[in-house]
């Protein structure tokens, strides 16, 4: 009875680390997207770039931001990393648009939507595999 006790609990505590890893994954990207975001307004601001790679610049750096912070993010869990990395991406696009819809007034999915919701979840997925492969030294 008691090795089946101390099963459970390990194994809520597997899982709560899971999840925790996975919330630090979404933030780990958020704040990329953020600090890549304002360094490219700064090159906007004072370079003679067109405002037209906007829209590609910006599914650049959300990709960019997903893969890291997936990837960084499974290092610890050792398995399931395309599951786990896809979980962040989807969580990480869902917030995205949830913030927009509140925002913009008129909100609406469009293609470009479309393109940003299967990068960020396959964006995921891939930091996902690489973080789980990745070997501690």
């Amino acid at each position: 009875m008691n090795i089946e006790k101390s099963n459970l609990t390990m194994g809520n505590q597997k899982c709560t680390n899971n999840v925790v890893n996975l919330f630090k994954g979404i933030i780990f990207s958020i704040l990329i997207t953020l600090v890549l975001l304002f360094a490219f307004a700064a090159i906007l601001t004072y370079s003679d770039m067109q405002e037209s790679s906007i829209p590609v610049v910006t599914i650049a750096i959300t990709a960019i931001s997903i893969l890291i912070g997936s990837s960084i993010s499974t290092i610890k869990i050792n398995k399931n990393g395309i599951i786990n990395g896809g979980i962040i991406g989807f969580v990480y696009i869902f917030l995205l648009y949830i913030l927009s819809s509140v925002v913009k007034i008129g909100f609406a999915l469009n293609a470009y939507s479309i393109v940003m919701m299967i990068l960020a979840i396959v964006a995921g997925m891939v930091g996902g595999i690489v973080g789980v492969n990745i070997k501690k030294k």
